[in-house]
């Protein structure tokens, strides 16, 4: 157990060491950012090869980071490893868990890093859908973790949930909220917990009704794709849903939408499917996904028109 005093909650100019737990895909995005705002990040991972993956990520984020005008020179020197996990944690000012999602492997995940790190490191967990109150139910101080769910690739896309728990210290949501912010994140902070929080609630109820109108063969997933990307993916990006429909009542703005529109809504809403993840149409959606260039290309082309949409809304 670190018996080092706990510190006064200070600017989040006082976070200068950061603990990634975890280096897949969303770990190592965290840890480009990271080390591109000039932190100095230790990487704790059982993988007998994560230091070629965490330094192969970083290599394919800088472009991404260059684009937004964060240095990239030198990336990898304020980098290291660590396998032990007590080691890693010891001397952090905030640690960003990724970890697999399961309930009993961060309860127990989270409750030997609170005896090993200080007493005011700050805790924070990646998680896209478990509750930080039921995550913190092995921590003696469950104040100290919240949630700081990214939208990915956590290295360009600004958004961050951060989401209490139950018996989350008030602090620790504001140290989160600067943490991030410094960052030049956008953190959201959510009013109560819910399953999967916000971003992936939304995400998930639009895939379903995708996924259905696929299987039902109202269209294919590439001409699918093409109506939302040329409809309301453009739009959300500059009025999301409320505002949307708010504009699209007129003068009368959103009152008047609801009142006449409503109905028409309503019904739509009892239409909506809901496909099952079986076998035929696992199939389905497998034999359909071809987009004319390997993952590597379509994420790097993503990117790329990301930040340039990013750009236009002054959000680089």
């Amino acid at each position: 157990m670190n018996d080092t005093p706990a510190a006064t909650a200070g600017p989040p100019e006082t976070v200068r060491r950061v603990t990634v737990i975890g280096a897949g895909v969303i770990g190592a995005s965290w840890t480009a950012l990271f080390l591109a705002r000039g932190l100095t990040v230790t990487v704790n991972d059982p993988l007998p090869d994560v230091e070629r993956v965490v330094h192969d990520q970083l290599r394919q984020a800088v472009p991404g980071l260059r684009a937004l005008g964060l240095p990239t020179a030198g990336l990898e020197g304020n980098l290291r490893f660590e396998a032990d996990l007590d080691r890693a944690v010891a001397d952090a000012d905030a640690v960003q868990e990724n970890g697999p999602e399961r309930l009993d492997f961060k309860q127990e995940l989270f409750g030997r890093i609170e005896q090993a790190a200080r007493p005011d490191t700050l805790l924070l967990s990646s998680t896209s859908g478990i509750r930080a109150t039921e995550i913190a139910q092995a921590m003696k101080h469950p104040g100290r973790l919240v949630i700081g769910h990214p939208f990915n690739p956590p290295h360009l896309v600004p958004l961050v949930e951060v989401v209490p728990g139950e018996r989350t210290d008030p602090d620790t949501v504001r140290r989160a909220v600067a943490f991030y912010t410094a960052l030049g994140k956008k953190p959201q902070v959510l009013r109560r917990e819910v399953p999967g929080f916000v971003a992936n609630r939304l995400q998930a109820a639009l895939f379903r009704e995708a996924v259905d109108l696929v299987v039902k063969g109202v269209v294919t997933e590439q001409e699918l794709d093409e109506i939302v990307t040329s409809s309301i993916g453009p739009r959300w990006a500059v009025a999301g849903p409320f505002r949307s429909f708010h504009l699209g009542g007129g003068p009368g703005g959103l009152p008047h939408f609801l009142q006449h529109l409503g109905p028409g809504l309503e019904g739509m809403w009892r239409d909506l499917g809901t496909p099952k993840p079986d076998q035929a149409t696992v199939q389905l959606l497998s034999e359909q996904a071809d987009f004319g260039a390997s993952v590597e290309e379509l994420e790097s082309a993503r990117d790329e028109a990301q930040i340039k949409v990013m750009r236009a809304l002054g959000l680089a």
